[in-house]
């Protein structure tokens, strides 16, 4: 965040405003290991499992950006906590004068944590102290900007997980590169760029040789942020979630220790959204003050471990929120609820493992390699399920071929279970100008009706076709779409990469339907839209069967 306001809110002489990047205590759960073989080889299994805190400063804007990227190959799991400390001194004063009583500049230990009140994580709590700072220092949460897409950012270089040093830019200091200086003049940052708001964007590179930068001599693209399903909250606002909401691309805050963690595993190649948007002085500081200094920084600590090691974040000696516990496994397994008999949606399983008669519509199941939606229970122990990822880079006119090829890629105990649907769909066509909505602009059409071949074209088993996956159609997505379906809100339409995809459905001759994803902005993921040119290729596809198992 850019705010000129602050350009205009200077003191008379010299204001000292330093927010630093002190990653300490980061704790890495990996490991590289060797396995011995009886036919006598010896294999070394080096899996590169890492993340990495990005924190993107610029003291002249106020822009502060802190999120963590997972440059691994496996999940991880990130919690960060923001400390703050705050001193003044006249100018005929000898000595400065800190907020909080017994803390100290060079003692970043003793900073006070930042904690939120329970219902509200844009107030610092009462009683507490950490409320001295509300006065002085505004902290923006989260990222969302109206019909934007999620920001960009540089990829950390630095893939050693052994090594501590954050991704700092700008004037971001990183506390083992930086001594751990509180000058606010020492330089430590450990990343290109100025740490301005909307520094990097598409298609960007950076050249490392020499290196410039802590870690590797390669050229990095620019990558995007994930999109946040939900602004940052406390415990107590995510206990009142349904539960099918509680695990998802956001932050949570535990208003007991500060900590606050991304509330979904973070997989390979992903970032998160930004825990801190900005960090704003306001105008009482300069009546604090009047002539003279301040000094004013934040600590950032962070927690980085694999998924099957998250109980390190409980047997920390601190007194966490009551729901932690059940918080966590559920990010590690992916769902908050118990499902019955089947295996958990992160967890690789055989067909013969699941009983798709208990599922309900909507779950997330991993099989046999692939990971998948249930969608419903047809009957007669036919049930309709879809890839939960997109397939990037398949126009409308070569999805056919695309599905053929997945199909044939599947493990043959999965196409066992594959039903026949017709060979040819006839869709229909309607444009979107031609429909009407229901649960909000472009979620369910209304009128389909009116369009009697369109509304006719709802995937069934039909035992003259062929066992095949297929796309649906948009009389399917309109039945799918609502509260206890299969997609109960626009967020959950996207796919699980966050990839728009094609429906079969024509809305002209050149031009068919999809459904948006995480590129469209915040207010417009998930939306049904039927002006994309069917030879565009920036589309994906998601496969869909019909699988049986008998009752």
């Amino acid at each position: 965040m850019t705010p000129e306001k602050k350009k205009q809110r200077r003191l008379r002489n010299l204001a000292v405003l330093s927010l630093l990047l002190l990653a300490v205590g980061g704790t890495f759960a990996f490991q590289a290991f060797n396995q011995r073989a009886i036919n006598d080889r010896l294999n070394e299994v080096d899996i590169n499992v890492g993340g990495r805190v990005h924190d993107y400063y610029n003291r002249d804007t106020e822009n502060k950006d802190v999120f963590v990227e997972n440059y691994g190959e496996r999940p991880i799991m990130a919690r960060i906590r923001l400390s703050e400390f705050l001193e003044t001194r006249q100018r005929n004063e000898a000595n400065f004068t800190p907020l909080v009583a017994g803390t100290s500049r060079d003692d970043v230990e003793n900073w006070t944590t930042w904690i939120p009140s329970a219902g509200n994580i844009n107030d610092r709590a009462n009683n507490n102290p950490s409320n001295a700072f509300d006065q002085y220092a505004s902290l923006i949460f989260g990222w969302e900007r109206s019909g934007q897409d999620a920001p960009w950012y540089m990829p950390t270089f630095n893939h050693d997980n052994l090594d501590l040093r954050t991704a700092a830019a700008g004037h971001a200091r990183d506390w083992i590169e930086g001594n751990g200086a509180t000058d606010a003049v020492t330089d430590g940052a450990t990343h290109p760029g100025d740490g301005t708001d909307a520094y990097w964007s598409a298609n960007e590179n950076f050249d490392n040789s020499g290196p410039i930068w802590p870690g590797e001599e390669v050229t990095n693209q620019t990558a995007q942020n994930l999109q946040q399903d939900r602004a940052p909250m406390t415990m107590n606002q995510w206990s009142n979630l349904p539960n099918e909401d509680k695990i998802g691309n956001f932050w949570v805050v535990d208003h007991n220790t500060g900590w606050a963690y991304w509330a979904n595993r973070l997989n390979s190649d992903q970032a998160s959204s930004y825990l801190l948007d900005a960090a704003e002085m306001t105008a009482a500081i300069e009546d604090k003050v009047f002539n003279g200094f301040y000094y004013y920084g934040i600590h950032v600590e962070s927690g980085l471990v694999s998924p099957d090691q998250h109980e390190e974040f409980l047997n920390d000696g601190e007194q966490h929120h009551a729901e932690l516990e059940d918080f966590l496994r559920g990010i590690q397994n992916g769902v908050m609820f118990d499902d019955g008999p089947n295996p958990l949606p992160n967890e690789d399983s055989a067909p013969a493992a699941f009983d798709f008669s208990t599922m309900r519509p909507g779950r997330i199941f991993t099989m046999a390699g692939e990971q998948y939606r249930y969608l419903e229970n047809m009957g007669s122990g036919n049930h309709m399920i879809i890839r939960n990822d997109a397939i990037a880079n398949v126009s409308w006119n070569d999805q056919n071929v695309r599905l053929d090829e997945w199909y044939d890629d599947l493990e043959p105990e999965v196409q066992a279970m594959v039903r026949p649907v017709t060979d040819n769909f006839v869709t229909g066509e309607v444009q979107q100008v031609e429909l009407t909505w229901t649960g909000g602009v472009l979620f369910i059409p209304a009128n389909l009706d009116d369009f009697p071949e369109v509304a006719a074209d709802v995937t069934q088993v039909n035992t003259s076709g062929s066992p095949r996956a297929f796309a649906l159609s948009l009389a399917d997505m309109a039945r799918l779409s609502g509260s206890g379906r299969a997609f109960p809100t626009f967020v959950q339409r996207t796919s699980g990469n966050a990839l728009p995809w094609w429906l079969r459905t024509s809305a002209t001759s050149a031009a068919a339907w999809r459904v948006t994803g995480d590129s469209y902005g915040p207010n417009a993921r998930g939306q049904l839209r039927g002006g994309h040119g069917k030879v565009n290729a920036n589309n994906s596809i998601r496969p869909a069967l019909i699988i049986n198992q008998a009752p």
